[in-house]
């Protein structure tokens, strides 16, 4: 016998068949569902006595009536037979045989599975012949819009979201699900109170769904009291509009982890619901929410509508976007669709971000429908010809009547607000590809690097690695003053003169770096009053702006930089201004070596790293995480990284991705791990710094309150003048729960 069928056999029926990471694939299923008779069944997480009453209500009332009953019950506005609903990923549960019974009686039955569906055709071909059965993957399952007014799922949801299946199949089976409800139609999930599953389905069910949460009574004779089933009732509304979630549930009548850590879900949402109902002129909508409800292949003059595009498995990153349907009598249109990419640094000016600036594009451009694309930082990594391939199926399916179907789109990128630009270095690196350098003039530049230096014009140089603008420091005068262009001149030349501030952090993410030091504070402390250095691994060098900044600036640390490409090390030296000395070190080295070996090489075989920084980019085209490569969240990493640190050691993280469903699984690995980890989301969503520190004891809100302090206070008195972009930062770090 199979080791996968012996599991099988062993298991509780009332639980998941099998541990999750063993199915994940067809065939593994087949052996599952062939290996059961005809009268063998599964029925996960809840029985039909538990159900029934709750169920069927839901399935004949609108989440209105059921939310103000009359005193008299009211009669059901549709009979049961004539609900068309949809069971996918069915097994062998009796689930839909139960509704049949009860009289609903027009149910399509789903699994891509051939093995279960045969076997429940032939139990149910005689005794329920209006019973569809239908062997299909549930991610892309061919029915047409708007079919079905319910669509029941039984734990098909908690099955998508394990790992294995990645977060594409997640996302394409919600969109499939939108498409297929009809207005008024339900998604009601059955599934365990996994927080962080439930808290993503909260997220994908935001914009026009109205939405309760029911716990589900448990049999007297469960063995398994550890973990509530819930019931999350999701009805589609024909609008846009944000409703809160409406839990049907007494918390205090629940214990333990799941139902605290699920609480917790719903106070997050519930506050992000409640921040924007009030802001609706600032959303921008998943396009999913809006083309359910309307026919966005024809013109509405005067429409205008604010979006994102894309998705895990859809695309390589989400865009925001605004579309604009030219007014009423705007005369001869020169294109019927054009697409307008902002980049980001324009992104903030008046033309750019208010309604009256956009229209102005409209009637410039003479264009019949205008979709504006509005960059972000995240998407900086990306060269823009990258980016026009990845918007390019994204954008066809909003032209007017699809009229640029197979025809090249038709993009316009704004002008990226660079006065004047001098490439200084240009190579192919065999590790990272094409790499160049550059000085540039921006014709504006942000508050803060205004605030910092007082010049008319600040160069930046910046270091480019495939296309994308990896890392930006100012050029400063050794004499005080910056050497500017000839303004007589379309060209300039950066003197011998000037070098690299290393007293200045542009990059948020490596200020947030420094903010989360706070968090060994205590450690610290011990170390710098007894003499002894904070020995810092960086993994990943760049410019070499972070570990410059942190020779010059924190003179306790002993920095190890640990970099793969000799050639990004050379340019770090030549055109950034990297110095190594006795306590900055650059090893062009494999880091899990150079890591694992430490001990050794240090001879002393108890030596630990007391803050361990990982700042790379991933190669890995269309991955789903910009930075890091993945090897680095792993958990058999995070143990390898828990045994390098330090008691009270610190492992720290640049993690950017566009999708909220990479961070839930990542956010767990980290917690299975370490005791306490701490989070700091940066400007835009994609950009965080994870922080997880090696001790055991808890770390208190009070406690990190005191530790902001003590880091405001010791910055102020070393009279830092970066340090208030620091010290906000520090403010911002939270717990993950």
């Amino acid at each position: 016998m199979k080791m996968a069928e012996r599991e099988i056999q062993q298991q509780n029926p009332k639980e998941l068949p099998v541990p999750f990471g063993n199915f994940t694939s067809k065939e593994s299923w087949d052996i599952y569902f062939s290996s059961r008779g005809a009268d063998d069944f599964s029925e996960w997480y809840a029985d039909w006595p538990q159900l029934e009453t709750l169920l069927t209500t839901h399935l004949l009332f609108p989440l209105s009536v059921l939310a103000n009953p009359p005193p008299t019950p009211p009669q059901p506005a549709v009979k049961a037979a004539d609900l068309n609903i949809l069971v996918p990923a069915c097994g062998d549960s009796r689930l839909s045989e139960h509704l049949y019974d009860s009289g609903f009686t027009s149910i399509t039955n789903v699994d891509y599975s051939k093995a279960v569906i045969s076997t429940m055709l032939r139990r149910n071909v005689e005794a329920r012949p209006r019973m569809k059965w239908r062997v299909m993957d549930i991610t892309s399952m061919q029915f047409p819009g708007e079919t079905f007014d319910a669509v029941i799922d039984k734990g098909g949801w908690d099955v998508l979201m394990d790992p294995g299946f990645g977060q594409i199949h997640p996302n394409l089976y919600i969109t499939k699900v939108k498409e297929l409800l009809k207005v008024g139609g339900k998604y009601i999930c059955l599934a365990l109170g996994e927080s962080k599953l439930l808290g993503l389905l909260f997220q994908k069910f935001r914009f026009g769904w109205k939405m309760n949460l029911y716990a589900i009574d448990q049999e007297p004779s469960s063995s398994n009291l550890d973990q509530q089933t819930f019931m999350v009732v999701a009805e589609k509304d024909d609008s846009t509009l944000i409703y809160q979630i409406t839990p049907i549930v007494d918390f205090r009548n629940y214990h333990g982890n799941q139902a605290r850590a699920l609480l917790e879900a719903l106070r997050r949402e519930s506050a992000f619901r409640f921040l924007y109902n009030g802001s609706a002129d600032d959303l921008f909508y998943p396009l999913e929410d809006i083309w359910v409800r309307g026919n966005l292949s024809e013109l509405q003059p005067g429409r205008r509508l604010q979006l994102t595009l894309g998705d895990s498995g859809i695309s390589r990153l989400m865009y925001k976007g605004i579309l604009l349907d030219a007014q009423q009598d705007s005369g001869y249109f020169s294109n019927q669709f054009l697409v307008l990419i902002i980049p980001k640094v324009r992104t903030l000016e008046w033309v750019m971000s208010s309604e009256e600036g956009q229209w102005v594009f409209v009637q410039e451009f003479k264009v019949a429908r205008l979709l504006m694309i509005l960059l972000e930082p995240r998407h900086s990594y990306f060269p823009m010809e990258d980016i026009q391939s990845d918007l390019s199926p994204l954008v066809k399916k909003l032209a007017p009547g699809h009229c640029y179907v197979g025809v090249h789109t038709p993009f316009v990128v704004a002008s990226d607000g660079i006065k004047l630009r001098r490439v200084g270095y240009q190579a192919t690196s065999g590790f990272n590809g094409p790499i160049a350098v550059d000085d540039v003039i921006f014709e504006k530049i942000d508050d803060a690097l205004s605030r910092h230096f007082q010049y008319q014009d600040l160069i930046i140089r910046r270091l480019i690695i495939r296309g994308s603008v990896l890392a930006e420091a100012v050029l400063t005068s050794k004499k005080g003053k910056q050497k500017i262009y000839d303004s007589h001149s379309s060209t300039y030349r950066a003197s011998a003169d000037m070098e690299v501030c290393h007293n200045y952090l542009d990059s948020l993410h490596h200020n947030g770096i420094i903010s989360g030091l706070m968090l060994i504070s205590l450690h610290l402390k011990r170390s710098t009053s007894s003499g002894q250095m904070i020995k810092t691994v960086v993994i990943g060098l760049g410019a070499g702006l972070l570990p410059m900044f942190m020779k010059n600036w924190l003179p306790f640390c002993q920095i190890e930089v640990l970099e793969a490409d000799p050639v990004v090390l050379g340019i770090a030296r030549n055109y950034f201004g990297l110095v190594e000395n006795e306590r900055l070190k650059v090893h062009i080295t494999n880091p899990f070596e150079f890591l694992e070996k430490a001990p050794e090489a240090e001879g002393n075989p108890s030596f630990k790293f007391d803050v361990l920084v990982v700042d790379v980019t991933s190669k890995k085209v269309g991955a789903a995480l910009i930075c890091p490569t993945k090897c680095f969240l792993v958990e058999p990493f995070l143990w390898q990284a828990k045994k390098w640190l330090s008691k009270d050691g610190l492992y720290i993280i640049h993690l950017v991705t566009c999708y909220s469903g990479v961070r839930l699984p990542l956010y767990s690995s980290f917690k299975k791990v370490f005791s306490n980890v701490f989070t700091l989301q940066l400007q835009d969503d994609a950009n965080e710094v994870i922080f997880a520190l090696n001790s055991e004891s808890p770390v208190t809100e009070d406690q990190l309150s005191i530790a902001c302090n003590e880091l405001a206070t010791s910055l102020k008195l070393g009279n830092y003048d970066w340090g208030q972009r620091v010290i906000d930062a520090s403010k911002l770090i939270k717990p993950v729960t």
